[in-house]
């Protein structure tokens, strides 16, 4: 089993042999939830890449851990990139979504205000939706071992996802009437891809129009339709099978 890893913003100085002290939150969680002794293996990441290795050195109090360093990787920055533009849900399964695309590994999140969404944010709501999404995104990214955490962008209107896409190298449009197969698209190695799923009313027809306007890929998964939670989760892994992100090193 892996070690335990716990988030430090600040490991800049951290190189082997060198000691660095966990606190705040995340000490608190190591001393008393976690139990740690001294000599445990531990990790700690910055959340932009860096991951250091390393063991209990002393425990002060119920907060603080000193940990001796042994290790230090800078993760290189992962090409492609994958956003995955994904509209809002009701229920948990809005966060359920953002836990999913985590883990397998997606880069940047958008929340997206689609015509047909069941939920919305407004007002003050879009705060709240807000730190949801990135509250889980942090959770899930701990639980998954990452050094690098994705960025959950601002709410977007159809427009700013229309903008997106026309920057994009590839954007897919997850529709399960779709043409293509995803198996039959073909990858860019570098760039960014942008994988657009859409509410569980379905995209409204003018709103795909203007996606496959700004050239975006109408672009079915299988036989299935997944849930809105899903679906992009599973276009993403079977993306990234397909790439040097699955398949070659990370490290620097």
């Amino acid at each position: 089993m892996t070690p335990p890893i716990f988030v430090l913003d600040d490991l800049g100085a951290a190189a082997p042999d060198a000691v660095v002290t966990l606190d705040g939150p995340e000490g608190r969680h190591a001393v008393s939830a976690m139990r740690l002794a001294p000599g445990e293996a531990v990790a700690l990441v910055d959340g932009r890449g860096r991951r250091v290795s390393g063991s209990v050195l002393s425990l002060h109090g119920r907060d603080r851990v000193d940990v001796r360093v042994q290790t230090v990787v800078d993760e290189v920055i992962p090409v492609p990139t994958i956003t995955v533009v994904q509209a809002l849900a009701k229920g948990d399964r809005g966060e359920r979504a953002v836990e999913l695309l985590t883990e397998i590994g997606v880069d940047v999140i958008v929340p997206w205000a689609a015509r047909n969404c069941v939920a919305r944010w407004t007002q003050d709501r879009a705060d709240r939706g807000h730190r949801r999404w990135v509250d889980a995104a942090h959770a899930a990214a701990k639980q998954s071992r990452r050094a690098r955490f994705p960025t959950v962008a601002p709410l977007a209107t159809t427009s700013d996802v229309v903008s997106l896409v026309e920057g994009a190298d590839l954007a897919l449009l997850l529709h399960e009437v779709a043409d293509t197969s995803l198996g039959a698209v073909t990858l860019p190695t570098s760039g960014d891809v942008v994988v657009l799923v859409g509410p569980e009313g379905g995209i409204a027809p003018d709103e795909v129009a203007a996606l496959e306007d700004a050239g975006a890929i109408p672009t079915r998964l299988g036989p299935t339709v997944l849930r809105t939670s899903s679906a992009g989760m599973a276009a993403v892994a079977a993306l990234l099978a397909r790439t040097e992100r699955w398949n070659g090193s990370m490290t620097s």
